[in-house]
C-alpha cells in the first residue's frame, strides 16, 4: 500500500508525535504523519506556478 522513505525526526517532535497520535486515535505515528502532510499539500494544490507554491507556503508560514 504505501512505499517506504525514511525522514529523520527531531527526538522531541517524534515524541509529540507519537503522543498526539496515540491520543488522537490513529492507529500508529505514521498514519498520524501521512494524514497530517496529506492536508498540508492539500493546501497547496491547485497552484500552477512555483511562484504561487511561495506565496501559498509564505501565507502559511513556511517560509519568509
Amino acid at each position: 500500500m504505501f512505499g517506504h522513505t525514511k525522514v529523520r525526526l527531531e527526538t522531541a517532535l517524534i515524541e509529540k508525535v507519537r503522543r498526539y497520535s496515540e491520543i488522537a486515535g490513529y492507529s500508529s505515528p505514521e498514519e498520524f504523519i501521512t494524514h497530517a502532510l496529506e492536508k498540508e499539500l492539500a493546501k497547496l494544490e491547485g497552484a500552477e506556478t512555483e511562484e504561487e507554491i511561495r506565496k501559498r507556503l509564505q501565507g502559511l508560514g513556511y517560509i519568509s
